[in-house]
């Protein structure tokens, strides 16, 4: 039998997927995860997701649905973590392509629906970002979900919206979207987390790596992204929760409009009319002012200096974890510094490591 998971968003929920299907279904069942291959500018320098001719050695196995094997490559200079996520778990990747809007995916959706046959179709989203109406001033990354939902809600078939670490995403609101959920379906454990360990250890995603910790028991407040955003790290975090699929896309203004979408540009300029902004269009200036900034060399001891600084200053601010991904950021490294960072911090101070995350209160309670 054959399950078959939407990673929403991509990038980390393809992740999540992984441990959704370990959580629900365990071994008795192969899982397909179709995703995008978005895994934004810490990973790929170049902006908006991966289209199958960014890629090689990938398989088709429909007219419009591509394969991602572990020996499939991004071609240069573009980045994905698909190819290793393949290589390391025991599931199929399929790639969710956007350029024909959200009526190609539902082509795809439909193409793979009618050839595996699947026993179930989850749609999964970590954070409860494919909730938003649009408007929310919190909100920063609404294009990939509201094309998953536009699609899943066109397909002829049973689908069932999941919602994973409800705020963990920092896009909305915890209270909001508690208040927009329905039956809890499951809660995580570390024994969920466990057939994905090995990937948290190098996967650069911030919400799954919350959902993950929060899994195997860490609370407290997580500081992520550039701006650092303060996320909870509360109970509420591992559950996984049912939300009505129509109920999501009558609420999700962006996701209604794009139904009837053939392009990604399309897409886009809708979300820049009811958003205000394309996530896109984001990564495209970010990506400008990374292109421009000097590359320095990885020195060790100025990095410790400054960690020790940041810690400081973010113990004042009632911060009790941060992740990799916003040390770096902090610390005004490249994203291609990241794990040499990561490398260094848990080789100098182990016992801040609360995988996935990196633990500010241990010292203090090691000195007590």
């Amino acid at each position: 039998m054959t399950r078959l998971i939407v990673a929403a968003g991509g990038g980390g929920d393809a992740v999540a997927a992984a441990m959704l299907h370990a959580a629900l279904y365990g071994d008795e069942d192969q899982a397909v995860i179709l995703t995008y291959a978005w895994d934004r500018l810490l990973v790929d320098p170049v902006p908006g997701p991966r289209l199958p001719s960014d890629f090689t050695g990938l398989e088709l196995l429909t007219q419009s649905v591509w394969l991602v094997p572990a020996e499939a490559r991004p071609i240069a200079p573009a980045g994905s973590t698909l190819p290793r996520l393949a290589a390391e778990l025991p599931h199929t990747f399929a790639l969710i392509d956007p350029q024909h809007g959200a009526e190609g995916i539902t082509r795809q959706l439909e193409e793979l629906v009618s050839n595996l046959e699947p026993t179930s179709i989850d749609l999964l989203d970590v954070g409860g970002d494919i909730l938003a109406r649009g408007d929310e001033p919190t909100l920063k990354s609404p294009l990939a979900d509201a094309l998953t939902l536009a699609a899943c809600c066109q397909v002829n078939a049973p689908i069932r919206l999941l919602v994973a670490g409800p705020g963990l995403d920092g896009e909305l609101p915890i209270a909001q979207v508690q208040g927009l959920l329905g039956p809890l379906v499951h809660t995580l454990t570390a024994k969920d987390v466990e057939p994905v360990s090995s990937i948290l250890e190098w996967h650069p995603s911030e919400a799954t790596g919350m959902l993950a910790a929060t899994a195997r028991g860490v609370r407290g407040v997580c500081e992520v992204r550039d701006a650092g955003l303060p996320i909870s790290l509360t109970d509420d975090g591992p559950t996984l929760h049912e939300v009505d699929l129509d109920d999501a896309l009558s609420r999700n203004e962006l996701a209604r409009a794009i139904l009837s979408t053939t392009t990604l540009d399309e897409a886009e300029t809708h979300s820049r009319e009811i958003c205000g902004y394309s996530e896109i269009d984001y990564e495209r200036n970010k990506a400008a002012w990374l292109k421009d900034q000097p590359a320095e060399e990885f020195d060790p001891g100025t990095v410790l200096s400054q960690l020790d600084h940041f810690e400081n200053e973010a113990r004042s601010r009632g911060v009790t974890h941060t992740t990799f991904r916003r040390l770096a950021e902090a610390l005004g490294l490249p994203g291609s510094q990241r794990e040499a960072l990561r490398a260094l911090l848990i080789e100098t101070a182990p016992e801040q490591y609360a995988a996935p995350l990196w633990d500010l209160t241990a010292t203090e309670a090691a000195s007590a």
